[in-house]
C-alpha cells in the first residue's frame, strides 16, 4: 500500500543513496511530458526538504524547459533488488545555472562530471512509497561511459556550440533559460 510522508525520512534518504538509476518526471501546461533515466551517481539529498541531481548535457533540455514554466517535478526510485520499494518524489523544481548564486557551493559536492550544464534543485513537496513487489529483479553492471566519453571529446568549446543548437529550447519551442550562459 502507498504510503504519504511529508519530508524524506533517514530510512528514504540511505535507499535513494543506493539506487544507480532514477526517473525524472515533468510536464509543461501544454505539450509533450518528458520521462527521462537519469544516473552517473548524479542525486543528492541536501536535507529531508531538498534534493538536487546534476544534469549533463544531452540531446535535450526539456526538464529544464518545464521547470522554468511551471516548478512541477517528479523523481521515481525503484528497487530491482531483494528488497521491493518505489519511492516517489514529489516538488517544485528549478534550473540553476553555474550563474546562480548557489551554483559554487552546490556543484562541489556532486562527483565532477563532463558536460555537466545545470543542477536541478529540488524542494521536496511530499514524499510517496509503495510496495513495488511487480517490479522485476535487475543486476547492475557499471555505467555507461559513452555520453562522458562524447563530452569530454567535444571539450568545453564544443559542448556550448552544442547546447547553443540543441537544449536553449525545448521540443516544443519552450525557454529553457540555459541561453543566458
Amino acid at each position: 500500500m502507498a504510503r504519504f510522508f511529508d519530508t524524506l525520512t533517514p530510512g528514504h534518504q540511505s535507499f535513494i543513496e543506493e539506487q544507480k538509476i532514477f526517473f525524472v518526471a515533468t510536464a509543461p501546461s501544454q505539450g509533450r511530458l518528458s520521462l527521462s533515466p537519469k544516473g552517473m551517481d548524479s542525486f543528492l539529498c541536501l536535507s529531508p526538504t531538498e534534493v538536487a541531481f546534476l544534469n549533463v548535457t544531452g540531446s535535450g533540455n526539456e526538464t529544464a524547459a518545464h521547470l522554468l514554466e511551471n516548478g512541477r517535478i517528479t523523481v521515481m526510485f525503484c528497487s530491482f533488488t531483494q528488497k521491493p520499494l518505489i519511492l516517489r518524489i514529489y516538488g517544485q523544481g528549478q534550473s540553476l545555472y553555474p550563474r546562480h548564486p548557489r551554483w559554487g557551493e552546490l556543484v562541489q559536492r556532486f562527483k565532477p562530471l563532463p558536460g555537466a550544464r545545470q543542477i536541478i534543485l529540488i524542494q521536496v513537496q511530499s514524499v510517496q512509497t509503495s510496495c513495488g513487489e511487480s517490479v522485476p529483479f535487475f543486476e547492475y553492471q557499471g555505467e555507461r561511459e559513452a555520453l562522458n566519453e562524447w563530452a569530454l571529446e567535444k571539450g568545453d568549446g564544443g559542448i556550448k556550440e552544442y547546447q547553443k543548437k540543441n537544449n536553449h529550447t525545448s521540443i516544443d519551442g519552450l525557454d529553457t533559460g540555459l541561453s543566458g550562459d
